[in-house]
């Protein structure tokens, strides 16, 4: 995940970005991070729909990941990147840190999905790594930890904008972080459509 910051960091503009003054989310605010992550969740699940056992597992080429690692690593990277957000919204509010953010919320949703920039996961979040024996189990994972997580933006009455997490390369803001779980997916429901996409691509025989 630090080596994915890293690259949105290099990328990002550098005007900081200003504070957020208020007690909790807005209406508004909400509305975006709800829709933001529905749509991505809905993405996801009419991508991967009916697909057979062998289209799950083809991979592009040895090294390549198929669908169903990409499962896997969404399953499994959705749960640590909420473990990581929820630590920094349950540790002291740290306003004064707002200035150090240097992405806009619309900059967080474009450009984690971007994979123009190619950047290696961490062991724990390689496929062969999670617990997920199957796609079927990684897809359960994800659209039971997706509906916790839009649950939690419809009640929070949280003042999570300013709770800043930090990190090595870079510092986001808790809603953020929330839009980063979302754009997340995106980048691999592009990696799944570019498996899908492949000239070897099992075909389905009728």
């Amino acid at each position: 995940m630090k080596k994915i910051i890293s690259a949105l960091a290099v990328a990002a503009m550098l005007s900081c970005i200003p504070a957020k003054v208020g007690d909790a989310l807005t209406e508004k605010e909400k509305q975006t991070a709800i829709q933001f992550l529905t749509v991505a969740e809905q993405n996801i699940l009419a991508a991967v729909a009916g697909l057979t056992e062998a289209q799950l597992k083809f991979k592009p080429e040895e090294d390549k990941w198929s669908i169903e690692d990409n499962l896997k690593h969404i399953a499994t990277t959705e749960i640590s990147l909420w473990q990581f957000t929820n630590g920094a919204i349950t540790a002291p509010a740290n306003p004064e840190k707002r200035a150090d953010i240097k992405m806009t919320d619309e900059q967080v949703m474009k450009n984690v999905a971007d994979r123009s920039t190619k950047v290696k996961t961490m062991p724990e979040m390689e496929p062969q790594n999670t617990p997920y024996t199957s796609a079927e189990a990684a897809l359960a994972s994800f659209k039971e930890n997706r509906a916790k997580l839009i649950t939690y933006v419809k009640d929070t009455k949280a003042d999570i904008r300013n709770h800043v997490a930090i990190l090595p390369f870079g510092s986001f803001d808790c809603y953020q972080m929330i839009l980063f779980i979302g754009a997340h997916s995106n980048r691999h429901l592009q990696q799944i459509n570019e498996v899908k996409a492949h000239p070897d691509f099992p075909k389905v025989v009728r």
